[in-house]
């Protein structure tokens, strides 16, 4: 990969996350929990801070936080939900 490509991937990821700041996503984890909340911080490492957060788990709501810190090794991916 080029230096370019380089540049406009992590130009495409900001801007993802920039769009995304305080509306609703979902975060799922490598181990298959998955967050639903208000995306409120997100930075290079991929940790995430959510607001209104709920853990779901095999589509099962097991827990409400309400603000929630997510380590970034542990992301699989982030998905941006439409607003309610």
């Amino acid at each position: 990969m080029t230096t370019s490509n380089t540049s406009n991937n992590s130009n495409a990821q900001f801007n993802f996350f920039k769009m995304c700041i305080g509306r609703p996503v979902v975060v799922k984890l490598n181990n298959g929990v998955e967050y639903r909340g208000i995306l409120e911080v997100v930075d290079g490492n991929m940790n995430i801070v959510m607001e209104q957060t709920e853990e779901y788990l095999n589509g099962q709501l097991k827990t409400k936080y309400g603000d929630c810190f997510l380590r970034g090794n542990n992301v699989l991916y982030i998905s941006a939900q439409p607003r309610k």
